[in-house]
């Protein structure tokens, strides 16, 4: 059990929560709704006003019907929220949904006219995830319907029976994208890891055995397939025989919308905030599932301690962005989504092992944060930042950047450190 005294952990909890409730949650709650053509708007500046957004990306669109699902289930008192989550699943099911082979296009322009039909696994996970909550926040049968029907289209259409996993880019009648910069001759962690968290919310949602199974198939998959065994960290692409091979960033992904079809990273690489956030959420998915945590206990382990040695600045405080599969850091930039997962990835190490260098990677990480990333009187997060904290991005939503990670962060930390503080006293 942790040690650390009840006053710290307080502190730590005051301060997560008053950046939760004061700052996030009426940040999103008064400027997401995209009040003329429905669905939400995710472009805003540092100051927190609306930037131009001539589109919509099926994944953002996702994360804030969760985030707003999710936030009814944590403050089920607070007003408008139940309205705010469905105005999303309504823009989905209207605009999103192919009713002709089945599944989500991958963007629309902003009044829901169909811009990029594909079927991208990644964002289909996130219907799944979204659609799932949404059910459990309020009981509203189309979540789970359409997070089952998506479900059952990625095991008929991407499922790797050859080899296991899913095939993650496809066009819009599901026949595969082309190789290399379309990825279709590439899987990743991060697709794989986002589909086990989907599967959770779904299996929680619907208690299908079906969902179960699958989830704990994909667990295993990827402790076997997708996590360095020497090293510890996880890998970012594989081959469809889930050989490791050097990252590139693929269409439709985001550091493909800001650079374009770039060269193969010259090197295997890791992703401090995937190890981290996939050490969680393996641990939720067990947990959802009632498996039995032991044997996933030494990789969990493994990832955590691979990011404290490797990922944490523990000068300037933080985590860098990418690192070496043996050795260190290689991005030494400061964004926000690593920061938001490893907040609750290493406090779930701390209340699961007790090791109290997870607390202070924590607290090495919530330092830059509250310096440096939450922008004061606004309530919300830079997006980039370089090492020692300086701006490089200092606008707070863009196509990909949302509530997802950062409210989410604040929600677990908050119910985590609560129970850190009982313990403790």
């Amino acid at each position: 059990m942790p040690y650390e005294t009840p006053s710290r952990l307080e502190t730590l909890s005051a301060e997560v929560r008053a950046h939760l409730e004061d700052g996030i949650i009426p940040f999103w709650r008064e400027r997401a709704r995209d009040t003329q053509y429905g669905g939400y708007l995710t472009n805003f500046d540092a100051r927190g006003e609306v930037l131009p957004m001539p589109e919509k990306y099926v994944n953002t669109q996702c994360r804030l019907t969760w985030w707003f699902s999710r936030l009814h289930r944590a403050y089920p008192d607070l007003p408008g929220i139940v309205e705010l989550a469905r105005c999303g699943v309504d823009f989905l099911l209207e605009h999103f949904w192919d009713p002709r082979h089945g599944g989500f296009a991958w963007k629309v322009n902003r009044d829901g006219s169909r811009l990029d039909d594909a079927k991208i696994v990644y964002g289909e996970s996130f219907c799944i995830y979204a659609l799932s909550e949404y059910t459990l926040a309020t009981g509203d049968p189309r979540g789970v319907e359409y997070a089952s029907r998506t479900f059952d289209l990625l095991q008929q259409q991407c499922a790797d029976t050859r080899y296991g996993g899913y095939y993650e880019n496809v066009q819009a009648d599901w026949s595969p994208e082309e190789a290399g910069f379309a990825g279709g001759d590439r899987k990743g962690l991060d697709t794989h890891m986002h589909l086990m968290e989907s599967f959770t919310t779904l299996y929680q949602a619907s208690r299908e055995e079906v969902h179960r199974r699958k989830l704990l198939q994909l667990i295993d998959l990827i402790v076997a397939r997708m996590i360095d065994s020497a090293s510890g960290c996880g890998l970012n692409q594989f081959d469809l025989a889930f050989t490791p091979i050097p990252a590139i960033a693929i269409k439709r992904t985001w550091n493909a919308e800001r650079q374009g079809e770039a060269p193969a990273t010259p090197t295997e690489t890791t992703s401090y905030g995937h190890n981290v956030e996939l050490m969680w959420l393996m641990r939720l998915a067990l947990e959802t599932a009632q498996a039995d945590l032991d044997p996933y206990l030494p990789p969990m382990r493994r990832l955590l301690d691979h990011a404290v040695a490797h990922g944490v600045d523990w000068e300037y405080g933080g985590i860098y962005r990418d690192g070496l599969r043996n050795g260190g850091p290689l991005v030494l930039e400061k964004e926000f989504w690593q920061h938001s997962e490893t907040l609750v990835g290493f406090l779930s190490g701390y209340e699961l092992f007790g090791e109290a260098v997870y607390l202070e990677a924590f607290t090495a990480i919530w330092r830059l944060v509250k310096e440096h990333m939450i922008i004061p009187g606004v309530g919300e997060w830079r997006t980039l930042l370089a090492r020692d904290g300086t701006p490089i991005d200092a606008n707070i939503g863009n196509p990909w950047k949302v509530s997802y990670h950062t409210g989410r962060a604040m929600i677990e930390c908050t119910e985590r450190l609560v129970r850190l503080c009982s313990c403790s006293k």
